[in-house]
């Protein structure tokens, strides 16, 4: 019997340019306090180029041999990320009789609670000291009322890993959610510490539909891991002539 307890492939993609992407920075630049915005964030859509970029990467993955195609989706239920799945799907090509679909509430994006909307001017306006919490503690600690710190989007990951590793064995799997939501995998998936995940942060500005590739190595642990091979790939949207976008999803403070 086979000791692999991992998918064979792992994708994991953010979602493409949304509409409180374009509106956050919108306000950002003019330095207004509140995006404006009028849906809840889980129903915040793509932007145009957004969908540009899913059909960019959707293109990509149709052209990988049909060995190497996706056999798992699983995408969080935001707007943004489901209209991701169903463009890239869409321009792919792949069967999708072929396909497990799944909608998994666990890679839904962190929680901003009483920041929701608010630009870093608006959060230093309104509160203030969530601004000097955040600064002390930092992203990976600081846990806005009603929302969440990376530790809490850690631990809900960590059952998603559990799932991967029980139900999605030797499958390719690709996922499609948020940009702290990718940062929090690859902290679980390679065991970094808070230092070194928040330095990858530091270095690479997350792009749209940028893609994130792990592959199984059976030599890598005892019954083996998943190997980080590509991070924040963006080949496939300068291939198509999609601009290129890195619009944070949170407030950010000027550096």
């Amino acid at each position: 019997m086979s000791e692999q307890v991992w998918p064979s492939t792992l994708w994991i993609v953010r979602h493409g340019e949304s509409a409180g992407n374009v509106a956050r920075r919108v306000a950002e630049e003019a330095g207004h306090p509140v995006i404006d915005i009028a849906t809840r964030d889980m129903d915040v859509p793509l932007s145009t180029l957004g969908v540009k970029q899913a059909v960019a990467v959707g293109h990509w993955f149709g052209a990988l041999p049909e060995a190497e195609q996706p056999t798992v989706v699983i995408t969080s239920p935001y707007l943004r990320a489901r209209e991701t799945t169903e463009w890239l799907l869409g321009a792919s090509g792949v069967d999708r009789q072929a396909l497990e679909l799944v909608t998994d509430e666990r890679l839904r994006e962190r929680e901003f609670g009483i920041l929701d909307r608010l630009t870093w001017a608006g959060v230093r306006e309104r509160y203030p000291d969530q601004a000097e919490f955040q600064a002390a503690l930092g992203k990976f600690y600081h846990r806005p009322p009603g929302g969440e710190s990376w530790c809490d989007v850690i631990l809900r990951l960590r059952s998603v890993v559990d799932t991967l590793s029980r139900e999605y064995c030797e499958e390719r799997v690709l996922v499609v959610a948020h940009q702290a939501v990718i940062l929090c995998f690859r902290y679980l998936l390679e065991h970094l510490t808070e230092e070194r995940i928040l330095e990858i942060d530091r270095e690479h500005s997350l792009a749209n539909c940028s893609v994130t590739t792990y592959t199984y190595d059976p030599g890598a642990a005892k019954k083996g891991r998943l190997a980080l091979r590509s991070y924040n790939f963006v080949a496939p949207l300068a291939e198509a002539g999609a601009q290129i976008t890195r619009e944070p999803d949170v407030p950010v403070a000027p550096k």
